[in-house]
């Protein structure tokens, strides 16, 4: 019994519960994605029968049952289940209410993701091993371009163990992934730096991060996830909370149960109806009524409490290392990956060097021969056989047997001028590539900044915005079924921050965003509004739109003890109900007591607006915008200071802002800045006259693109005051000299505090030291910048 029992548990927790924390699969997993690249199922070809997969993959690798591997493949295509679905599936593949259809009705291929999970899968990077019947071999691990196990995350139960992993955003984990590398002696606190926490692929709100965490230190916590929700006017009479998100893995139909269960035990009070109108174009959406005479925020509170719409999450990081079960902390589980990319790109460029090295020497010894090709020819006439030929040809040229074998399998039409001219351009490549390729072997720092270089590779194509709001405990409103919301957060002065990439975050008190205490600067911070807790700002957009934005339906922002982040705040675009292409570019306090609104365009407009023109409406227009033209930047401000405008062009422009008169809310504003043909404001900001002094210029210059974050060659940093005051309407003078092949200026940035450069995955990049020169060239650059402020 005891022998049975545990060669059961053995076969379990090693062969089909646990995944291997390299590249985050279990074996029925990695057996699909396997063998469906062996047939060739690539996202650029077209979907296949699941039943086929199923048949091939239970056929020579897998023999625990269709059922088992349909259910594996089922999971991997569920882009609500995990967060980089693995299969790309073609039919009903199920919801969180009900199951997938049968094999047989569905259709699969890979996703581009599984793509990166096999690539060089062919340059011997991983050992195969034999499968059940010893009759073909199979990848003990594949080679994982990305960190799946957090990315995906897993979930399984073996025999005395289990693990529930939590997935990720891919972006944050490959630029936690790519800090750790950098910097071995990383800290948990500053892996959370660029993971603050999960990234559901539900979206919703995950509240208290002291349990991720504790996850991220010892591999076990607990954290809550939460329904995004809003308090709507559902009816003329009636208002109603709207889920548009709910925690993972909880479905609407689960809820609507629970909610029509808990009304009739009398738990819930205060709801007069529930409606789905979940369909394929809104996705989810749930309407819950209230009743009058009801508190919508003390319902929803009680709704959180009784119903899944609020959730436990407890993290059990449990994986193969090494063979053996162990619980991971979050940098336990990037360095795994990490060592194992580390072996991959040595592997492959052993595997890359050897091969190259047997064609260099196949290239030479034909270069002998197309050199003396006469007498080649006449050694294999006048030889008996192929034997003789080739025995003749090693003596006579000082071959080996590889290089022989090899001329007398040469084609005629190799022995031309032009074959002996591309054979030896063939030799020099091959040299210069093995030459390439001993350093890399030889160096850990190339092989590391290759992987480092990979990694930024896979999260530029497949990475994706974060959908998880985190939210830290104290941020979140604590309400039971009693309370009401003015006793649960006072009005107290907060701050609105608005980030270059669009992201949105609120925090107590008035503070001037700099440094923290000496650590490291604030995320790049383009726009600021000075409220309260309980008022509304204005989010000001690229089409000249106000949207109201109630303080409290910003997330608290993130601190962590190593510096504050604006990671894992959600993008500001998600909280309002904005137009194709349109961006918010600034934010506003709605206070008619507050300072002077201003925006500024692309084609040099500038309009000032008195906050005394607020309306009713839930977004209004404060400026008319010419064809063709668009805000680019927005704020408030005093009177007095000075308005700062940078063209594409290289071109900045200083001018009084007392000598911009404020209009109503249907102005177009007044000339500020002269354009040449072609050129556009592509910065802007209003300089309080007490920051003049500590102000700079941040300025990149590359070639013509269209693409942000693309291009660029060289970067500059000024004071202000270097940029003498010109009146309105002017071209203001030239604020960076371009360099041979630069054409205009890609980023630009006035910024009082020390300005921050970010990479696209949110990775800190230095810029260079200050300079007087006003219009010198700027500083070569290692890495694009892809946010500026």
């Amino acid at each position: 019994m005891r022998t049975s029992f545990l060669e059961y548990a053995y076969s379990v927790i090693y062969a089909r519960a646990l995944p291997d924390a390299r590249d985050g699969l279990k074996p029925v997993q990695r057996r699909i994605v396997y063998m469906m690249s062996e047939m060739g199922l690539w996202p650029n070809k077209g979907h296949v029968k699941s039943s086929r997969v199923v048949g091939e993959v239970m056929g020579k690798l897998h023999p625990h049952g269709d059922s088992a591997i349909y259910d594996a493949i089922v999971r991997l295509a569920q882009d609500f289940n995990l967060r980089m679905p693995l299969v790309d599936g073609h039919g009903n593949f199920g919801s969180l209410d009900d199951g997938p259809a049968a094999a047989r009705y569905t259709e699969v291929r890979m996703a581009p993701t599984a793509q990166d999970m096999v690539s060089n899968l062919d340059e011997d990077v991983v050992d195969f091993v034999p499968n059940y019947d010893n009759q073909f071999l199979q990848p003990a691990v594949l080679p994982a371009a990305f960190p799946n196990l957090l990315v995906n995350g897993a979930n399984g139960i073996a025999v005395g163990m289990a693990t529930y992993i939590a997935p990720h955003n891919l972006g944050e984990t490959v630029a936690g992934a790519i800090h750790l590398l950098e910097n071995p002696e990383a800290t948990t606190e500053d892996l959370m730096r660029f993971i603050p926490g999960p990234d559901l692929p539900g979206g919703g709100i995950i509240v208290g991060l002291d349990g991720i965490r504790q996850a991220y230190e010892t591999g076990r916590g607990i954290f809550r996830t939460r329904a995004k929700t809003s308090i709507e006017r559902v009816s003329a009479r009636k208002m109603g909370i709207v889920v548009t998100e709910l925690p993972y893995m909880v479905g609407p139909e689960k809820v609507i149960e629970k909610i029509k269960d808990g009304v009739q035990k009398g738990r819930l009070k205060g709801i007069s109806a529930v409606t789905n109108l979940t369909d394929r174009e809104h996705d989810l959406r749930l309407v819950i009524e209230v009743k009058s005479g009801f508190n919508p925020e003390a319902v929803r509170a009680s709704l959180f409490k009784h119903t899944p719409m609020e959730d436990s999450f407890g993290i059990n990081a449990v994986a193969l290392v090494d063979g053996q079960p162990r619980t991971l902390g979050l940098k336990e589980m990037l360095q795994v990956f990490l060592d194992h990319r580390m072996e991959i790109v040595m592997r492959r460029s052993q595997y890359r060097l050897r091969k190259r090295q047997e064609r260099l020497h196949l290239v030479r010894g034909l270069l002998i021969a197309v050199l003396d090709i006469d007498d080649v020819i006449q050694i294999i006439r006048a030889s008996e056989d192929s034997a003789q030929a080739k025995s003749r040809l090693i003596e006579a040229f000082d071959l080996d047997e590889v290089q022989a074998e090899h001329i007398l399998s040469l084609q005629l039409r190799r022995l031309t001028k032009f074959s002996r001219l591309e054979l030896e351009a063939e030799r020099d490549r091959l040299t210069a590539e093995i030459a390439e390729l001993e350093a890399l072997i030889a160096s850990r720092e190339k092989r590391q900044e290759l992987v480092a270089s990979e990694l930024r590779e896979v999260a530029q194509k497949r990475s994706d915005p974060r959908r998880t709001v985190l939210l830290e405990e104290e941020g979140a409103a604590q309400l039971t079924a009693d309370q009401d919301t003015p006793l649960e957060i006072p009005d107290e002065p907060a701050t609105v921050v608005l980030g270059a990439s669009g992201l949105v975050a609120r925090f107590p008190g008035h503070e001037a965003l700099s440094t923290d205490q000496g650590r490291e600067p604030w995320d790049t911070i383009i726009s600021t509004a000075l409220t309260t807790a309980r008022s509304q700002v204005g989010a000001v957009t690229s089409q000249g739109t106000l949207y109201k934005l109630a303080a409290l339906e910003v997330p608290a922002l993130v601190r962590s003890a190593a510096a504050p982040s604006l990671r894992g705040t959600p993008p500001i675009s998600r909280l309002l109900n904005l137009e194709d292409g349109e961006e918010v570019v600034g934010l506003v306090p709605l206070d008619e007591d507050g300072p002077t609104w201003w925006a500024a365009t692309a084609g040099g407009v500038i309009k000032r607006i008195r906050p005394q023109v607020l309306a009713t409406q839930d977004s209004y227009s404060i400026i008319t915008l010419d064809s063709g033209d668009q805000v680019v930047a927005a704020g408030s401000g005093s009177d007095e200071g000075a308005f700062v405008l940078i063209s594409a062009a290289a071109q900045l422009l200083r001018t009084p802002a007392d000598k911009v008169r404020p209009q109503g809310r249907t102005g177009q504003g007044i000339s500020g800045m002269k354009l040449s043909e072609g050129d556009q404001v592509i910065a802007a900001a209003l300089v309080s006259v007490d920051a003049l002094e500590s102000s700079l210029v941040v300025t990149v210059a590359g070639i013509a693109t269209s693409e942000p974050g693309s291009g660029q060659t060289s970067a500059k940093v000024t004071p202000l005051l270097q940029y003498p005051q010109k009146g309105r309407a002017g071209q203001g003078v030239r604020c960076q000299r371009f360099l041979k092949g630069e054409s205009r200026l890609a980023l630009a940035a006035i910024t009082a505090t020390p300005p921050r450069a970010l990479s696209k995955d949110g990775s800190p990049l230095s810029l260079p030291e200050q300079t007087d020169k006003r219009d010198a060239s700027g500083s070569g650059l290692k890495r694009q910048i892809y946010f500026l402020g």
